[in-house]
């Protein structure tokens, strides 16, 4: 476990509750100084060091968290008879993650010198644990996103809460690290899902796409951090949904940081892009991140930060915007 950080329900909390987050102490635990530019910017106000815009990248650790068949992938569907009880070829497809992609994008948030926010499937880490616990090692962020791809909006109350719970455990018992965020697959929670991810010490969610910073809501009583994801900077819609080309991925995500650069002259404005691990790992997608990373750290006043250190900001924060759940 990465020594710098307190990822701990009590240590979460205590953090937040500290001056000391807005003064820089929160970018030091999980961001190395050459990922955040000196150079004061307008609305530095909003960001630990006087950043302008803050990026966080999630990678999606899956790989051998998937059903061994009939589970989505580039491959066309096939209807198996109950006697086949995997799709080698699919299984291909998600191996590649762990052994090239992974490896692959820690070397490349290395040079960088950024860290960021990784969701991982209990399963995935279970199989894989040496790479889990080097994710970790290198100062990235584990969050939980299930034990397995399962539908835990169709669970009673009591099913999900033990999906939730399991979720925590097997990332903890690899790691030495208690998940403090949560990603439920493809950002389909129920209605008790928040409930349940208060009450067993979570204290943010991503599966929200309604702003570009984050926010508190209310859950049982108390504040609750949404820390926003992202579709439209998402490698799987737009690489293998609508088959974008990696200069495609480029431009999209480079108009994206344009924007939200601009914006972030006089309110807080937050980036969010996803990296799973069998796509944004490969090749031509690292060589895209690495001229992605280049052209946003040329700009004065970008942080990149993990999602548990943009959470405690947001709870220790008087401007962090306070909503109510959207239906």
């Amino acid at each position: 476990m990465d020594g710098t950080v307190d990822t701990s329900r009590r240590g979460f909390m205590a953090q937040a509750g500290t001056g000391a987050l807005a003064a820089g102490g929160l970018l030091a635990a999980g961001s190395a100084p050459e990922a955040v530019h000196a150079a004061p910017a307008a609305g530095g106000e909003f960001w630990p060091n006087g950043a302008r815009l803050v990026i966080s990248v999630s990678m999606q650790f899956e790989a051998g968290g998937q059903p061994l068949k009939n589970t989505d992938s580039p491959f066309p569907k096939v209807d198996f008879p109950a006697s086949i009880t995997a799709d080698p070829a699919a299984n291909t497809w998600f191996a590649y993650g762990y052994r090239e992609g992974i490896p692959r994008m820690l070397d490349l948030w290395d040079r960088h010198g950024i860290k960021v926010t990784s969701h991982m499937i209990g399963e995935a880490v279970r199989r894989h644990p040496e790479l889990a616990r080097e994710i970790v090692r290198r100062g990235h962020e584990a969050a939980g996103h299930g034990p397995r791809w399962s539908s835990q909006y169709a669970m009673n109350r009591a099913q999900e809460r033990q999906f939730i719970s399991d979720a925590a455990s097997m990332v903890q018992e690899v790691t030495g690290q208690r998940p403090v965020g949560y990603n439920a697959n493809w950002l389909r929670r129920g209605p008790n899902t928040l409930s349940l991810l208060q009450e067993l010490g979570y204290a943010y969610h991503i599966d929200d796409l309604s702003r570009d910073e984050p926010f508190i809501e209310q859950v049982n009583g108390k504040d609750f951090v949404v820390v926003p994801y992202t579709l439209r900077n998402n490698d799987i819609l737009l690489v293998e949904g609508r088959n974008y080309s990696p200069s495609q991925f480029l431009e999209q995500i480079k108009l994206d940081f344009d924007q939200l650069y601009e914006e972030g002259a006089t309110r807080r404005r937050m980036m969010s892009i996803s990296a799973h691990d069998r796509i944004s790992g490969t090749p031509q997608m690292v060589r895209v991140w690495d001229q992605f990373l280049r052209y946003a750290k040329s700009h004065p006043g970008v942080a990149f930060m993990r999602k548990d250190e943009i959470a405690r900001h947001a709870l220790a924060s008087p401007l962090t915007l306070r909503e109510t759940e959207t239906i």
